[in-house]
């Protein structure tokens, strides 16, 4: 059993599911995809003159008088079906499933006896997390929770805000009555510290809110014994150091962590369980896994690690252009190739279905994963992630795509074969690969969807005759076979 100290959890392995899974599918969902017009509505729809806010004003009114709480009880998730969903999403490739439990604005997606603002007691009158939970086990896949309430007392600030001019100059937003005050925070002095720059701590050093954060843990781990946590932030609450953090400034995510590891190993008599969360300092994230949102680690790692990213906007905009199928299918190669699992959230629709295309994106991925799919599951990174001139742009939330080129290539291995990731799409009479050692000889290379290809091996240089057409229109796969030494 864990204890929540640094010391005790600095012990713990990833278990081998998750090492082996690769790709998951995220419901990043709740009150916010109501106005179909992205992220972070229920903040910035307290911020004069945002879009967000202009949207607010002229579609529901202002917010002194239709506020977020009344968007809340406009989802009503009345399409909602999970187990359709999740058969799309095992078919596109998902080995694992992430529900969000709550986003920073404070609405739980499950039946809380902490807070009355839930899916169940108003909204769609439904448990979403438990509805979710329910198809994942239908498709065997662990089920992961995602919880972004540790930064929610800091970052819904504005609702105690009013129009500095206007027709309701001076005016409170709805955030400001005390009858919602359980919902809205009671984070006054938070607000009167931060003043009229609107910065504010992502987490908060209020107590009371820490101790409710830990409750709050408490009960979706009671609930679920999820096989995933994510925290959209640090390892709560302390500060991010360079040198090795005190286990006082982080007890309350220690506990948390320490009760989400324990949990699973009472459930199967080992821990099965995965945290993952966002500081790069190796003291910290060594609790868990490292979660990196939107970006990539620039080289291969020697710990397992995550990407969460979307084909769009965390929640449902209306108005905002979708990755393509292959720069999906290219950020998964690349974070593999480095050690790391993709998490990646299709948005829904307030209604809970997805669009067509959501829809086209999943075939694709479908038809990609349905050839290629043995040289993700169950890999291991080789000596290197790849080789060539090209990487992506390693620049806070970057997801420029890539424009590879022939030498461009990624690597993984499993069961004594190498898989070679072509990243050109648009390679043609031959694929040269220079990584191999002048020892490794080579006895067969198969194009995963064509069959075995002809090649000539000089020292460590593969020179590999590629068919007139290749098996996908996105990254294509070389299995490697060597021979036995």
């Amino acid at each position: 059993m864990f204890e929540a100290t640094f010391e005790s959890l600095g012990t713990y392995q990833c278990p081998e599911w998750y090492r082996n899974v690769k790709f998951g599918i995220w419901s990043h969902w709740g009150p916010q995809s109501v106005p179909m017009f992205g992220d972070w509505y229920a903040r910035n729809m307290y911020i004069q003159d945002s879009d967000q806010y202009l949207y607010h004003c002229r579609h529901y009114g202002h917010p002194s008088k239709f506020g977020y709480k009344d968007i809340c009880r406009l989802w009503k998730a009345e399409r909602f079906d999970p187990e359709a969903l999740m058969e799309k999403y095992y078919q596109a490739g998902a080995r694992f499933f992430v529900a969000q439990a709550s986003h920073h604005d404070h609405f739980y997606n499950y039946p809380s006896r902490l807070n009355r603002y839930n899916s169940v007691e108003m909204g769609p009158h439904k448990d979403i997390c438990g509805l979710w939970k329910a198809a994942a086990e239908k498709y065997r896949l662990p089920f992961g929770i995602t919880e972004h309430v540790g930064a929610s007392f800091s970052w819904w600030s504005t609702n105690k805000g009013a129009d500095s001019y206007g027709p309701y100059a001076g005016v409170p937003y709805d955030g400001n009555d005390p009858a919602y005050r359980e919902f809205y925070h009671d984070n006054y002095e938070h607000v009167e510290k931060q003043g009229k720059q609107r910065k504010w701590r992502w987490l908060t050093d209020n107590e009371r809110f820490r101790q409710y954060w830990l409750a709050t843990m408490k009960e979706i781990i009671d609930l679920y014994t999820p096989d995933l946590l994510y925290s959209d932030s640090a390892l709560p609450f302390g500060e991010v150091y360079d040198e090795r953090p005190a286990d006082g400034d982080f007890r309350y995510g220690l506990e948390a962590v320490a009760y989400l590891y324990n949990q699973s190993e009472r459930r199967w008599g080992e821990n099965r369980a995965v945290y993952t969360q966002k500081n790069r300092n190796r003291e910290i994230y060594r609790v868990g896994i490292l979660d990196i949102e939107r970006s990539q680690l620039p080289e291969l790692s020697g710990e397992p690690w995550q990407v969460d990213t979307c084909i769009g906007e965390w929640f449902y905009h209306a108005r905002i252009k979708y990755k393509r199928p292959g720069h999906v299918i290219d950020i998964l190669v690349d974070t593999i190739s480095k050690n790391g699992t993709l998490l990646l959230n299709i948005p829904q629709r307030p209604d809970g279905t997805i669009d067509e295309q959501s829809e086209w994106i999943l075939e694709e991925l479908e038809r990609w994963f349905a050839i290629n799919g043995e040289a993700v599951y169950g890999t291991r990174p080789w000596r290197v992630a790849g080789e060539g001139t090209s990487s992506v742009v390693i620049q806070g939330m970057t997801e420029e795509e890539v424009d590879w080129k022939p030498e461009d290539f990624r690597f993984v291995q499993r069961d004594g074969r190498l898989y070679a990731f072509m990243m050109c799409r648009k390679a043609a009479g031959a694929a040269v690969i220079r990584s191999l050692r002048e020892e490794e000889r080579v006895r067969t290379i198969r194009l995963l969807g064509y069959g075995e290809v002809a090649f000539q091996q000089f020292a460590g240089t593969l020179i590999i005759k590629l068919p007139e057409k290749l098996p996908t229109p996105y990254v294509n796969v070389f299995e490697i076979l060597k021979e036995d030494r």
